[in-house]
């Protein structure tokens, strides 16, 4: 089976993609790398197609999409700031690419799509665990980018038919996640703080909750789903737990800085994964104790990652506080 994979050079890309090679697939990345690495690929790179493309362009990508064939969308713009400061790109490429590779994944008679999504169109939640029912409520162009690219491939599903089907990330943390760029997720945060012997900056009081999901356990549910005979369905994917940041920093061992708690961000996420269980067979399989374990292992990767301080999470979080900082904890 060809498997395309974009944004197949990303930090859950690239762990999808060594996913696909053992199960004997021939894979095709594209990626721009506006946020993925080579790098990330380096071990594979003998053994994969690479095109060099953006998708929210048409161009020769297109062709690699054939009758038959899997597509895993992964190729998105990520992190909150960057997304109030630019809005426009990333509505450039999280809908306009997802569109034009919808087009084309229904003109080559595609097999399968599966579309990462986010957990961030919940918003702040009524409910934990939080159910695929849950109202959608984003909070910032990220979240609302990666929810209208959602709905456009459920659309495409129930209006051409396309075998396609969405995967709700909730807090994806692993080897190789992102290292550089604003301010962003709190495990590579956390890394390089360690490395460089700098105190840990938790947000608030710490007691705040994640559904911590391990790398290969979202990439085993991506491709059980694309093994599945589901279309046109939406399913979380997160690891059955829900963890505190104070119980991380105790597993990683070191200090603490306490920063301001933000606007926007809930006090828990926890996704209810009884859907994906009964309807693809998927369970994740990685526990925080072991995951944490292997990041340390592999902490040499976050060596040349920024290390924050709270002066420089306060400049680079600004905007942040000054677009969210209104909202009534996300409610309409």
């Amino acid at each position: 089976m060809k498997a395309i994979v974009t944004g197949g050079s990303g930090f859950i890309g690239s762990h999808l993609v060594d996913l696909l090679l053992a199960k004997g697939h021939d894979v095709v990345v594209i990626d721009n790398h506006s946020t993925g690495r080579a790098a990330n690929l380096a071990h594979v790179h003998d053994r994969i197609r690479l095109v060099e493309a953006d998708i929210a362009q048409g161009g020769r990508w297109q062709a690699e999409l054939t009758s038959g064939s899997w597509v895993f969308h992964l190729a998105a713009l990520a992190d909150i700031v960057p997304s109030i400061q630019n809005p426009e790109g990333y509505f450039r490429a999280n809908v306009d690419g997802t569109f034009n590779l919808l087009r084309a994944a229904h003109s080559a008679g595609i097999g399968r799509l599966v579309y990462a999504a986010s957990s961030s169109c919940y918003g702040i939640p009524d409910a934990y665990p939080t159910p695929e029912s849950a109202e959608m409520r984003p909070q910032y162009p990220y979240a609302l980018t990666k929810r209208l690219g959602e709905e456009l491939v459920l659309h495409w599903a129930q209006v051409y038919k396309l075998p396609a089907l969405s995967l709700r990330f909730f807090n994806v943390y692993g080897p190789r996640s992102r290292t550089s760029g604003t301010y962003g997720a709190m495990f590579g945060v956390f890394l390089a703080q360690k490395l460089a012997g700098k105190p840990f900056t938790i947000v608030g009081d710490g007691t705040q909750t994640r559904n911590f999901t391990y790398v290969t356990d979202v990439a085993e549910a991506v491709y059980a789903a694309a093994s599945s005979r589901v279309v046109g369905e939406v399913f979380n994917v997160g690891s059955g737990a829900t963890v505190s940041v104070n119980r991380i920093v105790e597993l990683l061992g070191g200090s603490a800085a306490y920063i301001p708690k933000r606007p926007g961000e809930p006090d828990m996420t926890f996704a209810d994964i009884s859907k994906i269980a009964r309807a693809i067979g998927w369970r994740p399989r990685i526990p925080i104790e072991r995951g944490v374990a292997e990041l340390l292992r592999h902490i040499d990767y976050w060596r040349e990652a920024p290390v924050w301080e709270p002066a420089s999470i306060a400049e680079a979080t600004r905007d942040w506080f000054r677009f969210l900082g209104g909202n009534d904890a996300g409610r309409r």
